[in-house]
């Protein structure tokens, strides 16, 4: 019997590929797991109405973990057009299955290790290492939203007096998308961002918000990163808006250690993050709750390239290194990331985003045979 059972959910598009790439490495590894395929992604949204199906659900709860590749996404009239004409009538509306992964599992904790690996010809600068801490189930993203505005929405919202001016449109030419942040949520996220600080010796922990604008929700995350703080008075806290933040990281990426955002704003830095070492396909994270998490690589599934196996395996690569390391499987996790990192060193073997021919296979090849 195995040690480990992982929920394997490939997805669609090039995730299939970059999971194929990622399983390669993990056997060279004599990772001692069995994997258990769990179905997700476009298909089961326009043949069910449901991206991420029960019975995935429910497999995911007999797994100690999931690696997932990636999966297509679009707008909600677009979704709606390609679900099957049966289906259509029924009331089915699509919501990213990712995004529900993390709600329905409190996965709260989304982690985006942004490193610059040398030797990669496409780092802003070398020697760059970033880690976002991104709230994952509240916030912009938390899917509280409204349209056309129902008449007792916009009735409470009016003891507003700011919502004075929109009396005069109708409520089907409204929509409301609401950043709903707790206390809980906000302490949590600071809270995994300074003990990481602390248990790997970083220099200091930045709160990204925009409490000049945002006055109530920002307010309250900048009051739980200052009260935080008070228990590591060894770890400097900077605050930050998130415009200025994303000027200052191009300007000085170099000052900056770990950064810490809610859902929204996490999402951009870390993607901006992401681009100063390389790209999307060296971008991985985590989605950690309390006794569970889903790694992935952060690109989508690139639906032009579906099939080409062209597409860079290293973000999914190093999703698996980051799962490996929450297993406790850390010396695996270590020579993973060395092989990584000798590859990129050498530059013999580069994908097309790296100037290269290499594909998706190819690149996985090399770092195994690096193993």
């Amino acid at each position: 019997m195995a040690k480990y059972r992982i929920a394997w959910l490939p997805g669609d598009g090039v995730g299939v590929e970059v999971m194929e790439a990622a399983r390669m490495i993990l056997d060279k590894l004599e990772f001692d797991a069995e994997y258990i395929h769990g179905d997700i992604g476009w298909e089961f949204w326009t043949k069910e109405g449901n991206a991420l199906p029960d019975r995935t659900l429910e497999m995911l709860k007999d797994t100690n973990c999931a690696l997932f590749g990636a999966i297509t996404s679009k707008p909600k009239d677009e979704a709606a057009k390609e679900l099957d004409p049966a289906l259509r009538e029924k009331g089915y509306t699509y919501f990213s299955p990712i995004v529900r992964l993390r709600q329905e599992l409190n996965l709260h904790t989304n982690m985006r290790p942004c490193k610059a690996y040398k030797g990669n010809p496409l780092n802003y600068q070398n020697d760059i290492d970033l880690i976002v801490f991104r709230e994952n189930t509240e916030g912009m993203y938390g899917g509280v939203e409204f349209h056309p505005v129902p008449q007792t929405v916009f009735d409470a919202l009016c003891v507003h007096p700011k919502m004075k001016k929109f009396g005069e449109h109708s409520l089907d030419d409204l929509a409301i998308s609401t950043r709903i942040m707790s206390r809980k949520g906000c302490e949590s996220i600071v809270y995994q961002a300074f003990q990481f600080a602390k248990e790997f010796n970083r220099r200091s922990v930045t709160v990204v918000d925009k409490p000049n604008v945002l006055r109530e929700t920002g307010g309250l995350m900048i009051r739980s990163a200052r009260k935080l703080a008070e228990n590591y008075p060894d770890i400097p806290l900077w605050e930050t808006n998130i415009d200025a933040q994303c000027m200052w990281l191009v300007k000085n990426p170099m000052d900056y250690d770990i950064l810490v955002a809610e859902n929204m704003f996490g999402d951009i830095i870390s993607d901006l993050c992401a681009q100063l070492v390389g790209g999307l396909g060296f971008a991985c994270a985590g989605n950690i709750g309390d006794n569970y998490a889903v790694f992935e690589p952060t690109h989508g599934s690139a639906p032009k390239y579906t099939g080409m196996y062209k597409v860079n395996p290293i973000a999914t690569v190093l999703s698996a290194k980051m799962m490996l390391d929450w297993l406790g499987e850390t010396e695996k996790g270590k020579r993973l990331e060395d092989a990584v990192a000798a590859i990129i060193a050498e530059g013999k073997v580069r994908t097309y985003d790296m100037g290269g021919s290499a594909k998706t296979l190819e690149m996985a090849q090399a770092i195994a045979e690096k193993l």
